[in-house]
């Protein structure tokens, strides 16, 4: 009995070797062809064209970076609040969605190298009460004594009104943490269904990212829609947008990063940036 434990070890070492001089089970995927998932409703990062084909900032540079990598791609349409889930699940290989990296979402997603970084801000109606406009960013780090002496002015606007958020963001914490008491906090399963209670008069305030913003205010539809207070951005919401992997899939973390950190050198990402937000948010 004391023997079996060492020689069924040492059969396995012999036959792990086996394999690595073989080139059986040890060698990296290949990655011929990848599917990507994205929301196809948060302009302008990714939309729903006319049609039904996808379009918008990340599904052109994601074309870009495919053809970089030689990779076929297939991007599909997935719901935000089962993004991370469904990647872990198999469902696709990479998620593309504005996502911004954080400490929580680096627990279970494998991060590229960051493509962007935008600030966030209030949008109210023109009729609001709310405070007006400030296209200035303050920027924000972990530090509650910086952070609530920067949002006294907003929470003080804010008191008694309903705050529109989209579930599972990097700023729906935020929200809760800074607001939530002062302020009703209504969650949403995207932002275009907050978007749309805010048109209606549902809720007085949405918080969301600066180009989303900006797409939705563009729209003739939602000309009675401003911006409110100033746009709040810096190290708080993370350490930029980046797309998101399994966590084992490290090799096809690298042909990203490497594709990423080229488009990003040959103005790539900021030309596409300037095209669909109309500013550069390169990171």
């Amino acid at each position: 009995m004391t023997y079996r434990a060492p020689i069924r070890r040492f059969c396995l070492t012999t036959l792990f070797a086996s394999l690595m001089i073989s080139g059986v089970a040890v060698q990296a995927k290949e990655w011929k062809s990848i599917t990507i998932a994205t929301e196809g409703s948060y302009e302008p990062w990714n939309l729903t064209l006319p049609g039904g084909k996808l379009g918008g900032f990340e599904p052109e540079l994601m074309e870009d970076l495919c053809k970089r990598m030689g990779i076929q791609c297939k991007l599909v349409v997935q719901n935000w609040d089962g993004m991370i889930a469904g990647l872990n699940a198999g469902k696709y290989d990479v998620i593309m969605d504005a996502i911004v990296i954080t400490p929580d979402r680096k627990k279970v997603v494998n991060f590229t190298a960051p493509y962007a970084s935008t600030p966030a801000t209030f949008i109210t109606t023109k009729d609001s009460p709310l405070l007006p406009a400030d296209h200035n960013i303050i920027k924000l780090h972990d530090d509650e004594k910086e952070i609530n002496a920067a949002i006294a002015p907003l929470k003080a606007a804010l008191k008694g009104k309903t705050i529109g958020i989209a579930s599972g963001t990097v700023y729906t914490p935020f929200i809760d943490k800074y607001f939530k008491g002062d302020a009703d906090v209504r969650e949403y399963t995207s932002s275009a269904d907050a978007m749309l209670d805010l048109q209606s008069g549902r809720i007085d305030a949405v918080f969301d990212d600066v180009t989303f913003a900006q797409s939705m205010l563009a729209r003739k539809e939602n000309n009675n829609l401003v911006f409110s207070g100033p746009q709040l951005g810096g190290p708080i919401w993370g350490e930029g947008e980046a797309m998101g992997v399994r966590m084992a899939d490290n090799d096809l973390k690298a042909k990203l990063d490497e594709a990423i950190h080229a488009a990003l050198a040959d103005g790539t990402v900021k030309k596409l940036s300037e095209k669909w937000f109309k500013t550069d948010v390169t990171p």
